[in-house]
């Protein structure tokens, strides 16, 4: 049996390797076999065939047929689909909480007494950097959000203002919820309605139609500016660049404060 190499490729997105892929594909395909069998028709050595059939009965893939010689019958996707599932969602939540017990212990304690100690003594410099696309970007904005102490400026598109109501509502609330001050200034239209709805429970937010940009500013002193349009800029390929000094935040402050006073609140 030909299967094909990029077929068996998104196969083994079930946490399969290459062998079991290809007996598990080949049993499917028969519904019941013998070893030997399916080691001709999937092309999988012989010797290997018995302990890889093993390997996919214990994480449910197929069952062995009891009698002689002894067959296997493929279990249906639908069902293996469901356990692979299941055993993904039951090792992300184990791992979340031994992430979570992490935080209570003296050595996440010591790990920030470093970096604490690290940033302090930190050429400015060493302070700056480019992030690579737009998930990324986004993914980094939520981290330095989270982090906040004082004050979130975002200047953003009308584009941008959507994306930041799908990837950063989460953490805007938090921000909000901790006291701190959240303004933002985006072209408001019929389109991105639906964002300043979401947006507007936890940040002032402006209609400003008269100068495009997208940047963020983070307790004054932390930026973040995206250098390209992200109307025609493919996500990929979209990148911001990352500065914390307060001399270089404060021309971003000063363009956000005149075009905040300069427009009117979104409604």
């Amino acid at each position: 049996m030909i299967v094909q190499k990029d077929f068996l490729n998104k196969i083994r997105e079930f946490g399969l390797n290459s062998y079991e892929a290809k007996l598990w594909t080949a049993l499917l395909s028969r519904g019941t076999a013998t070893a030997g069998e399916l080691s001709d028709i999937a092309n999988v050595p012989r010797s290997r065939s018995y302990d890889v059939l093993e390997s996919l009965e214990r994480k449910g893939f197929v069952i062995m047929k009891l009698g002689k010689p002894i067959k296997y019958i493929a279990v249906p996707p639908a069902d293996v689909l469901e356990r692979v599932k299941k055993v993904v969602l039951d090792d992300a939540d184990k791992q979340a909480k031994s992430l979570e017990k992490l935080k209570k212990t003296e050595v996440f304690t010591e790990l920030n007494v470093l970096h604490k100690r690290g940033v302090d003594t930190v050429d400015p410099m060493d302070l700056s950097g480019v992030i690579k696309g737009r998930d990324n970007i986004y993914s980094y904005l939520n981290s330095i959000f989270k982090t906040a102490k004082k004050s979130i400026l975002i200047m953003t598109t009308d584009t941008g203002f959507v994306k930041k109501a799908e990837s950063l509502k989460n953490s805007i609330k938090k921000a909000k919820e901790k006291g701190i001050k959240i303004k933002i200034l985006a072209p408001i239209f019929k389109s991105n309605k639906s964002a300043l709805n979401i947006l507007s429970k936890y940040a002032s937010i402006k209609n400003n139609t008269d100068f495009t940009s997208r940047f963020c500013v983070v307790d004054n002193k932390n930026v973040v500016f995206m250098a390209l349009d992200d109307k025609t800029a493919h996500p990929n390929y979209d990148f911001g660049v990352w500065v914390r000094t307060e001399f270089f935040a404060k021309s971003f402050l000063n363009i956000f404060d005149k075009f905040w006073n300069l427009s009117k609140i979104a409604k």
